[in-house]
Order: C-alpha cells, then sequence, then structure tokens
C-alpha cells in the first residue's frame, strides 16, 4: 500500500494530537449533559472510535448507513442503516470523516432533526469548506484540507486504504 501514496497530508502523531484536542473541547462543551456520537459507516468508524476514547467519560454511539449517487442522479442521498438507538431529547454529536459539499450531511442533519433531539452538533476531521454547495455549518474541525482526493484513516478508494493510519494523496495514475 505504501508504494501507492503519492503524498502523506497528515501524520499518524498530528492526527492524534489533533483527536485528543477535539475530545478535551467536547468533553468541556458536554460537560455534566449526556453524549450521543453518531457516524456514517463505514469512514467515519476510525475518527469516531479514537474520539470516543479521548472523552473518558460516559457516552453513548451509534451509526448511520448512507448512500449517495453521483452521475445523473447527484445529490440524491439515502438511507441504508437507520440508528439503533432513540435520539429524542439527547445530545447528538454527527461524526463525520470528511465534508465536502455538504450535501450528504444536509440530509443527515435534516432526518436527525426530525427526531427531536435536544441538541445536534457537527464534528468533522476533514474539512473543505470551499466545496460546498449547501451551507452547513461545523462546530468542531479537525483540519482544512486542500482539494486532493484523499486516503487513509477511514477514507477509502475503492474500498481500500482506509486503514492507513495517516491520511494521504494516492498516486493519480491509480485512479485515473
Amino acid at each position: 500500500m505504501e508504494e501507492d501514496i503519492d503524498q502523506i497530508i497528515v501524520p499518524p502523531a498530528k492526527l492524534r494530537a489533533r483527536v485528543r484536542q477535539l475530545g478535551r473541547q467536547i468533553m468541556r462543551d458536554y460537560a455534566g449533559r449526556d453524549l450521543h456520537l453518531i457516524t456514517i459507516l463505514r469512514g467515519g468508524l476510525f475518527f469516531l472510535t479514537d474520539l470516543a476514547r479521548a472523552m473518558p467519560r460516559p457516552l453513548s454511539l451509534d451509526c448511520l448507513g448512507i448512500s449517495s449517487y453521483a452521475g445523473q442522479m447527484q445529490g440524491t442521498v439515502r438511507l441504508t442503516k437507520d440508528l439503533d438507538d432513540n435520539i429524542q431529547g439527547r445530545n447528538i454529536l454527527i461524526v463525520e470523516d470528511i465534508i465536502d459539499t455538504g450535501l450528504t450531511l444536509a440530509y443527515i442533519r435534516r432526518n436527525l432533526l426530525v427526531r427531536e433531539p435536544a441538541s445536534l452538533r457537527i464534528c468533522t476531521l476533514l474539512d473543505r469548506p470551499y466545496r460546498r454547495i449547501v451551507d452547513i455549518a461545523v462546530d468542531y474541525v479537525g483540519f482544512e484540507i486542500p482539494d486532493a482526493f484523499v486516503v487513509g484513516y477511514g477514507l477509502d478508494w475503492r474500498g481500500q486504504y482506509r486503514n492507513l493510519p495517516y491520511i494521504a494523496t494516492l498516486k493519480p495514475e491509480l485512479y485515473r
């Protein structure tokens, strides 16, 4: 896998340090309140796991499955796996791997708000605000990254490279 990497954008030590910082900040913001983390399968699993470990306090976790279509149906998003838990009256933090256009996250946000949570905030590891189509407020951001196709730490290309311990770009000849 290493031979497929063009450039490491966020090295492992920097990832770990930033996830710990985000965990501390979220713990301060939710002091004395319950917290329920929700991520989107499969990309958000690595970040969700490490972020939860960075918050030594009681909390609960859940996952959504989302499918979005490109091409003719661009912007079409559908739910493929619903939450296991009722979120009514709970403090929800959506934990995302990456936010680009905001289309998928806007769909998720609308879907969760109709379930009447006490609060709903968003945390993303990687952000590209300059690519937004939908204006979405993000409460916690790990890193703002350049407009490049990235893999690692949950992000994939054709189902692979999720297990890399860093965020990197692939050599362009692999995905062209």
